[in-house]
């Protein structure tokens, strides 16, 4: 499994089909509500890197927020308190540069 796969497993499994836990490699991890909006997020490993999913909060005024604002389902990806890709509708664009950012399709 790539790492756009595990990406595109986790938005799929939580924020499609809203399940309670992920799971990723044989390992299952349990999607919670952050406290204050109530935005999914994930906290998991993959290829021994810890990695967090959260849904797109719709409030902020940036791009992905105006997506989730038409009912796009979008999930930021960060590592070590940095974003590092999102998944918006089965596609994922990784950040840091032009040569790493890629498409990938479910």
């Amino acid at each position: 499994m790539t790492l756009e796969e595990a990406l595109i497993s986790v938005w799929w499994q939580a924020l499609v089909e809203k399940a309670g836990a992920v799971e990723i490699a044989g390992h299952e991890y349990p999607v919670r509500r952050t406290p204050k909006r109530g935005l999914l997020q994930v906290d998991f490993q993959f290829d021994g890197q810890d990695l967090r999913g959260l849904q797109q909060n719709p409030e902020t005024k940036s791009r992905w927020a105006r997506l989730a604002r038409a009912g796009k389902r979008v999930m930021q990806f960060l590592a070590g308190g940095r974003y590092v890709a999102v998944a918006v509708d089965g596609k994922v664009t990784l950040y840091g540069g032009a040569k790493k950012t890629r498409r990938t399709k479910i």
